[in-house]
């Protein structure tokens, strides 16, 4: 702009002087985010929208499981206690974590902009931790199997005035074969009882669907969450430094990789029975080689990018290069490999 034209935009008279304002600057536009970049990417597509909304679908179902399912009432009221939650006094530290992590993404979601998504991934992981291990101190797992026919049996001679059952009234444990041997309940039709009918114990098969989600859920993020938390640090040394530490990781990577995880599982489950839990944790420190090899593969590739080299011009401590920098610009084949190596783990 020239001197000549600011004089021209100056106001000329008294009366143009007193109404005159200067422009008020504008607030600068911060740049959109990777993070947000790829989720707006991403949710373009119909496949990924669907897909995300079948997964939360289950997610659901894995949380409401005990309300959607099970032989215990969700409300009673009996001579001896009053009003009371039967579905509550037989919950376990699983059914306490699932409800609190679900309370917890619906508050960090409403939070919205406020909070860095780090400090909201961090506030998630703590208080599920923390859900659990209170769940585990104080309500723990039943020791025995719950007597499914208690109120049942209450509602039918009056020593209960009323219960409000759920939806499908019946535990996917709740083998009424064994419990009625004179009934025959195997491989019951559709009724409104049953509304996928009766396995060969008398178990409702729709009750053990919904149930089961708790299971593939867990086995997959679990398991995938693990092998991806060390693949991803192990494979980011081996690709940023190189030289020995590329050496030394790809021998680990072999090592791992030798060992068979299906004669391990059986193995272990011949050994101590069959713990879901531990089984979680066999399959996550057996998967992540994979998740290392894909990402040194990124890491190689991007280390030789300029924005790594202006990061070391400006003095970024390693972390921040590694994990902040380079880690998402290499996500794409990491992610394909996770959503792969979930439902290995569910096969598995």
């Amino acid at each position: 702009m020239t001197d000549s034209t600011r004089q021209t935009q100056q106001p000329t008279t008294d009366t143009e002087a007193s109404s005159y304002q200067p422009p008020v600057p504008t607030e600068a536009v911060r740049p959109e985010s990777f993070t947000k970049r790829v989720v707006r990417d991403t949710f373009r597509r119909w496949g990924a929208r669907i897909g995300i909304a079948w997964v939360g679908f289950v997610f659901l179902l894995a949380v409401f499981a005990p309300v959607l399912a099970n032989s215990m009432p969700l409300l009673a009221k009996t001579q001896d206690r009053g009003i009371h939650s039967p579905m509550w006094d037989w919950a376990d530290a699983i059914d306490i974590t699932l409800f609190v992590a679900l309370l917890l993404m619906i508050g960090l979601f409403a939070i919205g902009k406020r909070m860095s998504t780090a400090r909201k991934f961090l506030i998630l992981f703590a208080g599920i931790a923390g859900a659990l291990t209170l769940g585990i101190l104080f309500k723990g797992t039943p020791d025995d199997l719950p007597r499914y026919t208690e109120y049942r049996n209450a509602l039918a001679s009056g020593e209960a005035e009323w219960v409000v059952d759920a939806p499908i009234a019946f535990s996917p444990r709740d083998n009424r074969t064994d419990r009625d041997p004179d009934e025959e309940y195997r491989f019951l039709s559709s009724d409104s009882d049953h509304w996928l009918g009766t396995d060969r114990n008398g178990r409702d098969v729709l009750s053990s669907l919904i149930h089961a989600s708790r299971i593939a859920l867990g086995i997959g993020f679990v398991a995938v969450g693990i092998s991806l938390f060390i693949g991803v640090i192990i494979g980011g040394l081996m690709g940023y430094f190189s030289g020995i530490v590329d050496i030394l990781g790809m021998r680990l990577v072999e090592i791992f990789e030798a060992i068979p995880a299906l004669f391990l599982l059986l193995t272990f489950v011949a050994f101590y029975g069959g713990n879901l839990y531990v089984i979680m944790v066999i399959l996550g420190l057996l998967g992540w080689p994979g998740f290392a090899r894909f990402t040194r593969a990124e890491f190689l590739k991007a280390r030789a990018q300029d924005y790594v080299q202006a990061g070391h011009a400006l003095g970024l401590p390693l972390h921040s290069i590694l994990f902040r920098h380079m880690l998402p610009n290499s996500l794409a084949p990491i992610l394909v490999t996770a959503g792969f190596g979930i439902a290995g783990a569910i096969l598995g």
